[in-house]
């Protein structure tokens, strides 16, 4: 809707988008808690992951909001929102060592890519590390496999003791 708004719409007054409640509260950790909670995620792996919200950097704002609960990223290549966020966005990375953010600078132009050697630069932040890797029996998924060959493991028993026989 910005898009339509800006280029056809002359009167800056409609631009502002009024915030529902949850953008009152979302910064504070204990509602994020209680909003992850809801879902059923209460372990302190559980975080809510805004997308689409550009992050005025350019103005002291941080990304990780709520004890590191709440992750706020937006993408940020569009040109358009540079002049807003001051970067070109962010991108979250998780792995089996823990989440970071990876902030981009703008791209500048092919000339100084040719020129200078200077591409897209980004840099790191590891805001959550864990303390022993995640493996994929830590996962949801990996206890459902751990449970599927619990049971192919009694199958196989059953069989080789004779109690299922094969036609």
């Amino acid at each position: 809707m910005k898009t339509f708004e800006r280029t056809f719409v002359v009167d800056e007054s409609t631009y502002n988008e009024p915030k529902n409640p949850y953008y009152r509260y979302y910064q504070q950790e204990k509602y994020c808690l209680k909003i992850l909670h809801e879902f059923g995620l209460d372990g302190s792996m559980a975080h809510i992951i805004n997308g689409h919200t550009p992050i005025k950097v350019s103005k002291g704002e941080s990304p990780l909001k709520a004890n590191n609960r709440l992750i706020v990223i937006d993408g940020g290549f569009c040109q358009a929102y540079q002049k807003t966020t001051g970067i070109a966005g962010y991108t979250l990375i998780y792995n089996s060592h823990g989440m970071r953010l990876k902030a981009h600078q703008p791209f500048e132009s092919i000339a100084k890519v040719l020129s200078e050697n200077k591409d897209i630069e980004s840099s790191s932040n590891f805001f959550e590390t864990e303390a022993e890797r995640v493996m994929v029996k830590d996962t949801d998924n990996g206890k459902e496999i751990k449970e599927t060959i619990y049971d192919l493991e009694l199958l196989l028993t059953a069989y080789r003791q004779g109690i299922i026989v094969t036609k």
